[in-house]
């Protein structure tokens, strides 16, 4: 309702001037002290005492005293703006286990299994709520609500509130928290809360019967806390088991305050350091949802001083020695590493050649359709990764469901040049690229890992003679070993790359005595085949001479090129799950477009993987002529022989074979990714050597 100004009463009537000062300090508005202001006596004494209310003047002997306390609040409160809050969530994994610890809080790493899962499914329920409480002080409480209240669960003193979802902070303590519930309950006029935390599995038992964990315990009593630092009165808390449905009572005590206090400092300090060691022979590794990323018997077996020289002094001793007693216990080593990852991952990887394909999307499936029609759906989680030869189109409501679920989506031209990748941004580890930009500035740094990368290779291109050729050459054979050694001691990358290159020129001289592609039927036959010369020139045969390329003139260096296109492209993919950065590499010099540190990585895994695939389908005779076509000199696959080498490399990679340094059995594209984070571990000094993967 409004009212005019002269129906009100003179005496009720505020001053204009006083008025005026009301208006200008509800709207926060300057004093205005204007020589002609200052001229009215009364508008003076006004502004003074305004003065005087807001800045009252401290007494003389206290002025020391105060301006080193305002001065030491505001170092408090600057310092406070600085801190980085922990949640109470990790200061529970950093006392289950620093180096988990270090992974989710500082390296932003985390990978959901089925006890995470579980555990969101119990916290289901209490997210749902708000999160409101009432004031710590139940009359002030009441005083907002009302004196009288229709809820009567607040006002009556025999009942208990609940609170759901509650979040809170503290800036002493620089932590905050999410308390699944919190009841309330009157007692002397004051609200005494209770924190309740929701756990899915059973509580610790012990002689004198049930307890809680530590784990569980330093969660519990950071939330009361938190509670009483927010004015609250807190006295104990409760964990409530949801496997044995029991409710265990924590009192919180001064001991328990100083306990999660120093597990807290614990906790800063080790996020500001190097990533702790992993647990030795811990059982709680074996149900980490991070035991892939932190491999913490491979990186405690690399440490130890039983393997000071690492696979390369284990495979002398295997190969020079036999198992002597130095050996024996290498060996007996290697078989007390665990697996802590699956064999092979079910995932698997969709390979679109058809020209004029569309990729789009349905709800959680992709559906590949061909002149407007469905031809096949897949289901995402299936989805290992998505590589797209040629013209084919792809929606962006598939990129971005692709995106959002970290899976690859890579391109290759129509004859399988690998030209591009596309992928979320689910990295945050940037540690990883920081320490490989140094070391890709230091060339004495580049060399060792280099040699590393040679020296795997030599060695597997020596075993892969030693195990396919039919008969393999001695002398080549002796030779790669002397160059393999001789690949560790070079003393730059000129020559190391002379002595890849003579290895490569051994190797590809005997390569044609791998590829059997004829049995001995065929050999007695070749003498009636040859009356018709005319004939086998103009066919493709698969005997090999010399390694070709761009283009490749011949059925079997076309098999090798789109063979280490596909591994180039799977090494890419495991060095950006690591947190690497592609095309920065070490041995491999940078240059626009090309994944250096990606054939890095593929050294090695050249002869196992891309040269034997090449082998198998001729061998296994997977492919024959009919499966290429030829343009001039240029030799590629068709569509129906592409078809089946994709097959061939996908077999491949999903091989298992028993790891030749951990002693446990794996698939090939495992072993991609396990080399990856283990060069990973030597940049952030994790492991102090690289060991490259040598097969037997």
């Amino acid at each position: 309702m409004e009212h005019d100004e002269s129906t009100i009463p003179n005496d009720s009537k505020p001053k204009n001037s006083e008025t005026a000062n009301a208006n200008r300090l509800a709207k926060q508005e300057p004093l205005d002290f204007s020589k002609e202001k200052l001229t009215n006596p009364e508008a003076f004494e006004q502004a003074l005492q305004i003065l005087r209310e807001k800045f009252p003047i401290q007494k003389k002997t206290d002025h020391n005293k105060t301006s080193d306390s305002a001065r030491k609040e505001t170092d408090e409160k600057l310092d406070t703006e600085k801190i980085d809050y922990i949640p109470a969530r990790m200061i529970n994994e950093f006392v289950y286990c620093p180096r988990l610890f270090y992974y989710e809080f500082v390296e932003g790493v985390f990978i959901d299994n089925a006890d995470t899962l579980r555990g969101n499914a119990v916290h289901s329920r209490v997210d749902t709520d708000n999160g409101a409480m009432p004031s710590p002080n139940k009359n002030d409480s009441e005083k907002q609500n009302g004196e009288k209240s229709d809820n009567k669960e607040q006002t009556a003193s025999d009942e208990t509130i609940h609170a759901r979802s509650v979040m809170l902070f503290s800036e002493k303590l620089g932590v905050t928290a999410k308390i699944d519930l919190v009841e309330i309950k009157t007692e002397n006029g004051e609200y005494l809360v209770c924190p309740v935390d929701y756990k899915a599995g059973a509580p610790k038992k012990d002689s004198e019967g049930i307890d809680i964990w530590d784990t569980d315990k330093i969660q519990l009593g950071l939330q009361a806390l938190l509670l009483r630092e927010n004015g609250y009165q807190c006295n104990q808390g409760i964990i409530y088991y949801r496997e044995t449905r029991q409710r265990v009572h924590l009192e919180i005590t001064e001991e328990l305050e100083n306990w999660i206090k120093q597990q807290i400092q614990n906790a800063r300090k080790t996020a500001a350091g190097n990533i702790p060691p992993p647990l030795p022979n811990s059982p709680k590794c074996i149900r980490c949802s991070l035991a892939p990323i932190c491999m913490p018997d491979e990186t405690t077996l690399l440490n130890d001083d039983l393997c000071i020289n690492k696979q390369i002094d284990v495979e002398k001793a295997r190969l020079e020695t036999g198992f002597s007693k130095k050996s024996k216990k290498i060996v007996f080593k290697l078989n007390e590493v665990r697996r802590l990852i699956s064999p092979r991952d079910d995932k698997r990887t969709l390979y679109l050649t058809t020209q004029g394909l569309r990729v789009g999307r349905n709800d959680e499936t992709l559906e590949i359709k061909e002149n407007q029609k469905v031809i096949e759906t897949v289901r995402l989680n299936d989805v290992h990764h998505v590589s797209l030869f040629g013209n084919i189109q792809i929606t962006t409501q598939a990129v971005q469901s692709l995106c959002y679920a970290e899976i690859p989506i890579t391109y290759f031209s129509m004859g399988g040049w690998f030209y591009g990748i596309t992928r979320g941004h689910g990295l945050k580890n940037v540690f990883i690229r920081i320490n490989q930009f140094k070391i890709a500035a230091d060339q004495n740094q580049c060399l060792k890992y280099a040699a590393k990368f040679v020296f795997g290779k030599i060695r597997n291109q020596r075993t892969m003679l030693m195990r396919n050729h039919l008969e393999p050459p001695k002398d080549c054979i002796r030779k790669l070993k002397q160059l393999s050694d001789l690949a560790l001691t070079a003393k730059s990358t000129q020559e190391l790359l002379g002595i890849e290159g003579i290895a490569a020129n051994l190797y590809f001289e005997n390569f044609n005595g791998m590829i059997k592609a004829k049995d001995e039927l065929d050999i007695l036959q070749e003498p009636d085949e040859q009356k018709n010369p005319e004939k086998t020139t103009n066919e493709m045969t698969f005997d090999f001479k010399s390694r070709n390329r761009r283009p490749p003139t011949d059925p079997v260096n076309a098999l090798l090129s789109l063979a280490y296109s596909l591994l180039a492209k799977d090494c890419t993919i495991a060095a950006l799950a690591v947190g690497f950065d592609p095309y920065i590499g070490f041995y491999h010099r940078p240059r626009f477009g090309r994944p250096a540190l990606a054939l890095d990585l593929m050294e090695e895994f050249r002869p196992i993987i891309a040269e034997s695939v090449v082998i198998t389908a001729i061998n296994n005779r997977m492919l024959n002529q009919k499966d290429f076509v030829k343009a001039g000199k240029c030799v590629n696959l068709n569509a129906a022989g592409r078809k089946k080498f994709f097959y061939a490399y996908e077999q491949r990679m999903n091989t298992i074979f028993t790891h030749p340094i951990f002693d446990y059995k794996i698939t090939y594209r495992r072993a991609l990714e396990i080399q990856a984070r283990l060069l990973a571990k030597t940049l952030t000094d994790e492991i102090s050597e690289y060991v490259p993967i040598i097969v037997r």
